[in-house]
């Protein structure tokens, strides 16, 4: 087993030891970091960068269990709800459990809505469907002109990314021995060995949860699994004024058109129609509009979904534009200036969530393969250490 890019010799490295070898900061890492201290193992993280700057930072901050189908993922994705709670109250991390809302302005979003709040799709989550004044009850925000309704979850969270990818690695450190290599890039895995350009560590078993990038330390990986690359655009706003708040999270149609959950729903037909009729360059474009509020009264908005290989860092004005097209169909915002706007990149596979490979018996190679992250990181990671 070997991952590498050029070998330095032995000699010049400082020889360290520890039960368990993460490679990557991000919030795949971190998890897969925690569950195995937690299980009284001794771990080394390392993350190439100073601190995460992948999709995990790249991201609205939404921990989202609707969007998963009764079973596993639905498990999964309940049980990671738990672990962010948990830690936002040790580390003292932002965090919202303001639920989700998914807004109806045509007939057909409404009955896809109803039809999933009714049925099977909906078990294990804390749904409900609202009329039009229920909606604006609860986020005054929402458009009123041609609104039906909308169905609510209590089951989402919100975090700030940003915040919680500084805090954690240093509560991991603090509280449970993490030994925290940042800015140290990982030149090779070789069985029990993990090399960078100044240590050499010999571990039991290496976790390696490096995104997309895990292509670096195993290519062959990457090309046998099948995987391919999302790009997505996102904007995040000025801060909103003191006595405006969004309320839950928000998502339209063309988002929850795009849901696992959803698929069981046999009026989602009708709807995936109406979207190719009316809205076929966002459909093309991969747009699905969602807004989440972080703490900072910032609104984060988003996004696009562009597959391929290789990816392109060029940023499109009309994807943005889509995208803000689409918020404004459904939000009225006071200050819709866009301070930031980025791209990301994660890792798809468009038949599988998650990938877990065995390059060797001493080493894992794992990744959520659909932009899911931040709701299935945890769940997965206690997962894999349970089945290695």
């Amino acid at each position: 087993c070997a991952g590498s890019n050029d070998l330095i010799p032995w000699a010049v490295l400082m020889r360290r030891d520890a039960d368990v070898a993460v490679v990557g900061g991000g919030i795949l890492g971190l998890a897969h970091a925690l569950v195995a201290a937690r299980e009284g193992r001794s771990v080394v993280l390392f993350e190439r960068h100073d601190e995460a700057r992948g999709a995990s930072v790249r991201n609205f901050g939404m921990v989202w269990p609707i969007s998963h189908p009764p079973g596993e993922l639905r498990d999964r994705a309940l049980r990671g709800r738990e672990v962010w709670l948990d830690m936002a109250r040790e580390t003292g991390i932002w965090h919202d459990a303001c639920g989700s809302l998914h807004l109806a302005y045509w007939p057909e979003e409404l009955e896809v809505l109803e039809e999933f709040d009714a049925g099977p799709s909906s078990a294990g989550l804390p749904t409900e469907m609202l009329g039009p004044e229920q909606v604006r009850e609860l986020c005054p925000g929402a458009r009123a002109q041609e609104l039906l309704g909308g169905l609510r979850s209590d089951a989402e969270l919100c975090v700030d990314p940003r915040e919680a990818l500084r805090a954690i690695p240093l509560w991991l450190e603090k509280e449970h021995g993490v030994v925290l290599r940042f800015g140290t890039p990982v030149d090779s895995i070789q069985g029990h060995f993990v090399e960078t350009p100044d240590e050499r560590w010999r571990v039991e078993r290496v976790v390696v949860c490096g995104g997309d990038d895990f292509e670096t330390l195993y290519p062959e990986v990457f090309r046998d699994t099948g995987v391919t690359r999302c790009k997505l655009q996102m904007m995040r706003t000025v801060p909103q004024p003191d006595d405006w708040a969004m309320g839950p999270m928000l998502a339209d149609g063309m988002s929850f058109a795009g849901y696992d959950s959803f698929r069981a729903c046999s009026s989602l037909r009708r709807l995936r129609e109406r979207i190719e009729l009316e809205r076929p360059e966002d459909l093309r474009r991969g747009i699905q509009a969602k807004a989440s509020q972080n703490g900072r009264g910032e609104i984060v908005v988003g996004d696009s979904h562009e597959y391929g290989l290789p990816v392109s860092d060029v940023r499109s004005a009309a994807i943005d534009r889509s995208i803000l097209d689409g918020l404004r169909r459904f939000l009225t915002v006071p200050d819709l200036e866009i301070a930031e706007r980025w791209t990301g990149v994660y890792v798809k596979h468009f038949e599988r969530g998650d990938l877990v490979a065995a390059p060797c018996d001493e080493v894992r190679v794992v990744t959520v393969c659909a932009g899911t992250g931040m709701t299935l990181g945890f769940g997965l990671a206690e997962e894999v250490w349970a089945a290695w």
